[in-house]
């Protein structure tokens, strides 16, 4: 596999998506991002790291969404950045250190618009991953711990606030099948199957340029 594709993964909260990222990165022998991605985006813009956490994936309200999307899609000064609200200065920074890492090289992006923020841009391929409430509830409760009824709230909460963050911030609907190249149910493939899948297509995508 020439290895020439940035991959971005879209997941329900309990689907394996980091993990299946990690294996994938591995397999391709490309760099993985996912809450590293929050670190390069501090070192980046020289905010610190826990600001990015606090709003990782979280929603805004239209209005200051609005307001960002208008500074973002007609640039920025550095003097216009330094006046923005917090929200601003997380979300755009955030995006220009995705546009960045993918300039980079073929790498696995997880989550936080990288989709959108890497929209027209050639050889990116966005995934989506789903699987069934029972084997997330089973994933989530061995991982943090918890009971079968508080890894379901949980489960619920988090894809609320991934949903309306995506929502927010993109011209396109959390977890619809238009927006996305692929979209898998990590129930029916597991880790491996999913990782193989996603290869394959990758392969045949960058074939399929190739011949243009």
């Amino acid at each position: 596999m020439a290895n020439n594709t940035v991959i971005t993964i879209g997941r329900q909260y309990g689907s394996g998506g980091h993990d299946i990222g990690i294996k994938l990165a591995e397999k391709m022998g490309i760099p993985f991002y996912d809450k590293e991605l929050l670190s390069r985006a501090a070192k980046d813009s020289g905010l610190c790291r826990e600001l990015f956490e606090n709003h990782d994936e979280k929603p805004t309200n239209s209005f200051l969404y609005s307001l960002v999307m208008d500074t973002y899609s007609t640039g920025y000064s550095s003097a216009a950045f330094s006046e923005m609200p917090l929200n601003h200065k997380v979300f755009l920074a955030q995006f220009d250190s995705i546009k960045k890492i993918a300039a980079e090289g073929p790498c696995v992006i997880v989550g936080r618009c990288a989709d959108y923020a890497l929209e027209n841009i050639p050889g990116v391929v966005n995934v989506f991953l789903y699987a069934d409430l029972p084997s997330r509830i089973v994933r989530i409760a061995r991982r943090h711990d918890l009971t079968d009824a508080k890894a379901k709230d949980l489960i619920r909460k988090t894809d609320k606030g991934r949903a309306s963050y995506y929502n927010y911030y993109t011209s396109k609907k959390w977890g619809e099948a238009s927006g996305y190249d692929l979209c898998l149910n990590t129930s029916t493939l597991g880790i491996d199957g999913t990782v193989h899948l996603i290869r394959e297509f990758v392969t045949y995508k960058e074939k399929e340029h190739e011949r243009i």
